[in-house]
């Protein structure tokens, strides 16, 4: 309600939001999992069949995991923790809605690319630009609905950003928390900065081979780092990796795939969306 560019509406329950979308279709729904009548996993299942354009935003809180684990494969395009909304929901649905709107430009650029292979320099300004080619490569092949198009936008971020920080860069989740209470603070996190232009950092690069048909997504993230212990991640399907930050975008990766599997480095994680 504070964003001046956005006009929220608000509903008691997924029966009357259900009603309001029929008679004034939004650019995006933020919905609560615990709700009457129709509680936010059924809302999910609703939308996801009658609306399929329209991208869902689940707010979670301590103790729906398992629920939201449910929405999102049944096509929830992102989620945020109810203890994280002040830092999170904002920007969340800015991703969510940017992703959205990608979708409806250039599609006839890409109807006959189907597949690529990148080498990225270690910057972070190139992965939002290769999530959105492949959220248009993935509407001009017709591959899945706009949700199912943009939960894969959203694995293939986590994989690039893991790749970047945590492979090439070797940041460590301490460092990261850490430079987020310097922002907040006001003060610079220049450690990826620095780290870019340090040896052997600076040298490193990400590796993308991807494939879009109509009939799956395949994706080959390989970094240069010194990869992590696979064993040591969370489960598939593990609710309680949704509340925390170490093991996250494994989670959502493996919760908007069909398929998620590292080579035995560590360094290198093929996904498969069906």
């Amino acid at each position: 309600q504070k964003q001046p560019r956005w006009a929220t509406h608000s509903s008691q329950n997924g029966i009357e939001a259900l009603t309001r979308i029929q008679e004034s279709v939004p650019d995006l729904v933020v919905t609560d999992l615990q709700m009457p009548e129709m509680d936010g996993l059924e809302l999910v299942g609703a939308i996801h069949a009658r609306h399929a354009a329209i991208p869902v935003v689940l707010t979670t809180a301590h103790g729906s995991e398992e629920l939201a684990v449910q929405a999102l494969t049944q096509g929830a395009a992102s989620y945020v923790p109810k203890s994280q909304l002040a830092e999170k929901l904002v920007r969340v649905v800015t991703e969510v809605l940017a992703q959205a709107r990608a979708e409806r430009q250039t599609h006839d650029l890409f109807v006959c690319l189907s597949g690529a292979t990148f080498e990225l320099e270690n910057d972070p300004a190139m992965i939002d630009p290769l999530v959105e080619l492949v959220q248009q490569m993935g509407m001009g092949m017709e591959f899945g609905t706009l949700s199912e198009r943009l939960q894969v936008g959203v694995a293939l971020r986590e994989a690039l950003a893991n790749a970047l920080y945590r492979g090439n860069l070797e940041i460590s989740l301490e460092e990261i928390q850490k430079g987020r209470e310097n922002l907040v603070l006001g003060e610079d996190f220049d450690l990826v900065e620095r780290r870019r232009k340090e040896s052997p950092y600076r040298d490193r690069r990400i590796h993308v081979d991807m494939q879009v048909s109509p009939e799956e997504a395949r994706f080959v993230v390989r970094d240069e780092g010194p990869g992590f212990d696979v064993a040591a991640a969370p489960e598939p399907g593990d609710p309680s990796a949704l509340e925390q930050e170490r093991g996250r975008g494994l989670s959502l990766m493996r919760n908007f795939m069909d398929e998620v599997a590292y080579n035995e480095q560590g360094n290198e994680v093929t996904m498969v969306r069906y």
